[in-house]
């Protein structure tokens, strides 16, 4: 051994122990437990005590120590569960919370003695810790001890009931109690109390849904089931646990909205119809409101909402008293669908989806009239004549953005432009158009929406009206040149000489071009003599002035015989000879019967009584307010020579792409390509193939002649 070294021996005499120690160090213990519990702890020494824990897990009786902890918490929680037993009412609430919290303090103070055990003992043996073994044995011992669980959950639902009866209680001592439950443990919470309280709550909502749905309206039955799931939720923030919230929010959804749903938007004369037709917007945005929670609760809203939409708007289109006037048809379709978009933008909050099924209703029922895209033409033609007159720029940006709404339900746009085109030139040839900008306007609005090809020859008549003014200009210099104004001028217009002479100037400068006259878009000017020599300057058509040179020979003339001696169409004469007759202050000629409608058996006379403030009066003509059935079959005819290109044109597109197509395909993509102008008929299309094919375009493909192929 090294010098320095020093070497430690073990005892050469074993250590003797007490063969007692454990049950006396247990006893001491367990009396300073049973001192904690009846809160007589301030006599302890809490130093000693936990020292005589840690020896006796120290010396291997950590078992004992436990099992003993076991036994003596079961035993005094047995004691405090027959306490409470005793007790009923609030006072039973009272005497489990004081309880309760007194046996949390103890079971910390435990812990803290037993804390060396909760450190090594437990962990090795993978036993409960102490804090969790005393809320466990409160559970078992107390709260689920028959009486107790079947009392608490009893006053508890009362309790609540009382309250959903609109009764005061105690709150804070429910919330101590369910408190409680969570800190036993979410699953005692959810078994012992929130499925109960779920149950009780849905078993409530049902006979309440029955008895709100009996005896009141739509929007009451709305207000009261936005109060009752406030409360429930303002219920669950008072004094029960976070994640009860959502539950209870689907029951209260579940019984008063989803159960009710179609009772409730069915309910006569309250329901989503009559709230609906009544513009109620605050019960509308409540009804959105609580319907988004239901499943399926805003798409039924949505499809009532669009079939209403869809009656209200199939019995306005075929209504024939609105028929009559398309500009008041027109102003009901825009008046309806502000009403509606109010709605959705209001009530609906802006819901794209509300939007899309507002859309599609209106292309539904718009197209249900074949004369829709004539009528919204007039109605155009109407407020580009007469009615923007005094807007102001906005005001009419926002008349023809309402317009174009409308447009772009027309599946028969087409249609639309050939009645465009002819109400517009009509327009610039009379010169009666309020504002060229908006005119201008609205052919951007037509060209974004439907692409150039569809206002190219629209924007070609604003180049056609200058022209036309130039070459009047030239004309009239070329007569003044000539000498031959005041030939064709004077008080007996030579009208046949004027047009042969502008014929003969025309062809002179245009070679190779074919002049036709369109006299029903003609105006002229007219000097008359009345009663007592008064003078006037009568602007009118060429239609009128063709009928007022008969008057001339004649005071008198019948219908008859001014269609005989003018030949001018049926529908354009009785307009002619309305403005002449029947308007008052412009009356120029008088009828006999008189009546606002012509006659074929009337008669007109001259009327030398006329007078008039003004020096020049301009008679314009009574707007056609709508084509009649030989005019419009005619239309329909032209419309239909025009397709006939186009679809031509879609088939030859798709099959040089594609090759070889089978017919339903076709049929398909010739609809698809042709959807924004107009949906073409399917047999429409068979005949246009057959005649690609006649013409060698397509052929039947040998193998199959349900196909076609192309022929390069």
């Amino acid at each position: 051994m090294k010098k320095g070294m020093i070497k430690i021996e073990p005892f050469r005499h074993p250590i003797s122990i007490d063969p007692h120690y454990a049950e006396k160090t247990w006893k001491v213990l367990e009396d300073a437990i049973r001192e904690i519990h009846n809160q007589n702890a301030s006599g302890l020494s809490f130093e000693e005590l936990y020292r005589n824990a840690y020896n006796m897990v120290l010396h291997k009786y950590g078992p004992r120590l436990y099992d003993g902890l076991i036994n003596t918490l079961t035993a005094h929680l047995t004691d405090i569960a027959s306490k409470i037993e005793g007790k009923e009412g609030a006072p039973f609430l009272k005497e489990l919370k004081k309880r309760w919290d007194e046996h949390n303090k103890s079971t910390q103070m435990i812990r803290d003695i037993l804390m060396y055990m909760d450190r090594t003992f437990v962990v090795q043996q993978q036993k409960t810790p102490v804090f969790a073994l005393g809320l466990e044995l409160w559970r078992d011992q107390v709260v689920r001890n028959r009486q107790i669980q079947e009392r608490l959950l009893t006053i508890l639902m009362q309790l609540i009931l009382k309250e959903r009866q609109g009764e005061m209680i105690e709150r804070g001592l429910i919330k101590s109690v369910t408190q409680m439950l969570v800190d036993l443990g979410h699953a005692v919470y959810v078994e012992d109390f929130e499925k109960h309280f779920l149950a009780a709550a849905a078993e409530f909502y049902k006979k309440e849904a029955q008895d709100f749905i009996s005896s009141t309206d739509c929007p009451e039955y709305l207000r009261r089931a936005e109060q009752r799931l406030g409360e429930e939720q303002e219920r669950c923030s008072a004094y029960l646990d976070a994640s009860t919230e959502p539950k209870i929010t689907r029951v209260v959804e579940n019984e008063l909205l989803k159960s009710q749903m179609t009772a409730l938007l069915e309910m006569e004369n309250s329901g989503l119809i009559a709230l609906l037709r009544d513009d109620k917007y605050e019960d509308l945005a409540r009804l959105y409101g609580l319907m988004r929670r239901v499943d399926n609760g805003l798409a039924t809203v949505r499809n009532m909402l669009c079939e209403h939409v869809k009656e209200v708007g199939r019995a306005l289109v075929t209504d024939p008293e609105r028929t009559k006037d398309p500009v008041e048809y027109v102003q009901a379709l825009l008046d309806m669908r502000d009403k509606y978009e109010k709605i959705v933008t209001q009530a609906f909050s802006d819901d794209k989806t509300f939007r899309n099924a507002l859309n599609q209703a209106f292309e539904h029922f718009l197209n249900l009239n074949p004369r829709s895209p004539e009528f919204i033409s007039l109605f155009i033609d109407d407020k580009l004549r007469r009615g923007i007159k005094g807007l102001s720029d906005s005001d009419v940006e926002g008349v023809l953005d309402k317009v174009m709404a409308l447009f772009r339900y027309l599946q028969e746009k087409d249609v639309f432009e050939k009645y465009y085109k002819g109400h517009l030139a009509k327009r610039l040839l009379s010169g009666r158009t309020t504002s060229d900008d908006a005119e201008r306007n609205l052919l951007v609005k037509l060209k974004t929406e439907c692409g150039y090809q569809f206002t190219s020859k629209l924007e070609s008549m604003f180049t056609d009206i200058k022209t036309s003014r130039d070459t009047m200009a030239d004309f009239r210099t070329k007569l003044v040149e000539s000498g031959k104004l005041d030939e064709l001028g004077g008080i007996d217009l030579q009208v046949q000489a004027a047009c042969e002479a502008f014929r003969a100037f025309y062809l002179s400068t245009h070679s190779g071009r074919r002049l036709t006259f369109q006299p029903n878009m003609g105006t002229a000017d007219l000097r008359a003599v009345f009663g007592a020599g008064r003078r006037h300057e009568l602007n009118v058509s060429t239609y009128q002035m063709c009928i007022l040179l008969l008057f001339n020979e004649q005071d008198s003339m019948s219908y008859r015989d001014i269609a005989q001696a003018t030949e001018i169409p049926t529908p354009d004469l009785k307009r002619a000879l309305q403005s002449l007759a029947c308007v008052k202050g412009r009356n120029v000629l008088r009828k006999e019967p008189a009546s606002k409608d012509v006659a074929d058996t009337d008669v007109f006379y001259f009327n030398d009584k006329f007078t008039s403030k003004l020096i020049k009066v301009k008679i314009s003509t009574v707007a056609a307010t709508k084509e009649g059935e030989s005019e419009k079959a005619e239309t329909r005819q032209k419309v239909e020579e025009d397709r006939k290109p186009q679809i031509e044109a879609a088939i030859v597109r798709i099959m040089k792409a594609r090759q070889r197509l089978d017919h339903n395909t076709i049929i398909t993509e010739v609809t698809r390509q042709l959807a924004a102008r107009f949906v073409p008929n399917p047999a429409t299309i068979k005949k246009r193939i057959e005649s690609l094919i006649e013409r060698e375009f397509l052929a039947r493909d040998e193998n199959d002649r349900k196909f076609y192929t192309y022929v390069a």
